[in-house]
């Protein structure tokens, strides 16, 4: 089992990155922040529909503060959504917010309801973490998921994922007669690749979702992580390869029976194929944020030290000692995963 450290260290945004998030759209001045969703009166747990604890808390606000934050979300989503347009806001509602306190980043999940046909949609409201921000920037350039968030100050706004809770997956569909249990092996080796190349970290069963769609024969699946606050903070390799955190033991069952050590080497090369290619089309973009998180501090020495050494080891090379930064590392770790390396 992998160990995780237990409060990871909040890191603020600076400058280069608050430019560089402005730059690409992604900064706005919001009506609603963090800080004020604060203002809890109380709270009662949230179960889901078989009666289990979510870990999350139904929260509620004093009547006057209520009806301040119900509009001022409503704006919010129009921003996330429509970029502002408001004239659709109009037949939306803030129906619920809810709070967890479970893990680091203690987010808001916030429930908007179209009143016209009772449809609803989740956004979520974050500290805006510097490491989170690298992780969700990441995402969208390397993976084949667009990932749509805001950040305004110290808030961050975060569109839904839609797709089945890993844990919730394992549990109850992964042995479902119908399910193609080669295709899920498949996707977690992708997965698994996905997130060691770009250092994104505790990739445990309840932070990625399992997105299903049909196809004219059978299913296809591709696993999305939910949760970017582990980029590229921790020390042990071992941290960013989902493969050994012990939720995820059925699926990496699944995959040594069903999958020979060639097949496992031939998703692996075309995940770094599809990567690498992103990564071009995306050059300028990557470099910019490359820029940003190179002399940016997203972890402690100690950490960025342990990670130096057990890469050296994995990639069979020295080129991480001169690394001096965890963005250092991600830079070559994408470099000798998705490129050409450069010779010692």
């Amino acid at each position: 089992m992998t160990n995780i450290s237990k409060k990871k260290i909040y890191y603020p945004i600076g400058e280069p990155l608050r430019k560089y998030l402005h730059e690409y759209d992604r900064e706005t001045r919001l009506p609603v922040t963090y800080q004020d969703l604060t203002r809890i009166s109380g709270a009662y747990p949230l179960l889901d529909r078989n009666g289990r604890d979510t870990l999350w808390e139904t929260v509620f606000y004093e009547p006057s503060t209520l009806q301040e934050l119900a509009a001022g979300l409503t704006e919010v989503y129009a921003l996330l959504k429509t970029d502002g347009d408001l004239s659709f806001s109009e037949h939306l509602l803030t129906d619920r917010i809810d709070y967890c306190r479970f893990g680091n980043s203690n987010p808001f999940r916030v429930r908007i309801v179209n009143q016209f046909n009772d449809n609803y949609d989740y956004f979520y409201v974050k500290r805006a973490d510097a490491s989170r921000v690298y992780g969700l920037e990441l995402e969208h350039i390397l993976s084949p998921n667009s990932i749509n968030y805001l950040v305004s100050g110290d808030s961050l706004i975060e569109e839904h994922i839609a797709g089945i809770p890993g844990d919730d997956f394992i549990r109850d569909h992964l042995q479902r007669p119908h399910l193609n249990q080669v295709r899920i092996a498949k996707e977690f080796v992708k997965f698994n690749e996905r997130c060691f190349a770009r250092l994104l970290g505790d990739m445990r069963a309840y932070n990625y979702v399992i997105d299903v769609t049909p196809d004219f024969e059978d299913e296809q699946y591709r696993v999305r992580a939910i949760d970017f606050d582990q980029q590229s903070y921790e020390g042990k390799k071992t941290m960013y390869l989902p493969q050994f955190f012990k939720d995820n033991r059925a699926v990496v069952q699944l995959c040594s029976k069903l999958l020979t050590g060639e097949s496992i080497r031939q998703y692996q090369t075309e995940e770094r194929t599809l990567m690498a290619r992103r990564a071009r089309a995306e050059r300028y973009r990557l470099k910019d944020l490359m820029d940003c998180m190179r002399p940016d501090e997203l972890s402690t020495p100690e950490k960025t030290t342990i990670l130096q050494q057990e890469l050296n080891q994995h990639h069979h090379t020295t080129q991480f000692n001169r690394c001096r930064t965890m963005g250092d590392i991600v830079r070559l770790n994408l470099r000798l995963m998705l490129g050409r390396p450069r010779p010692e």
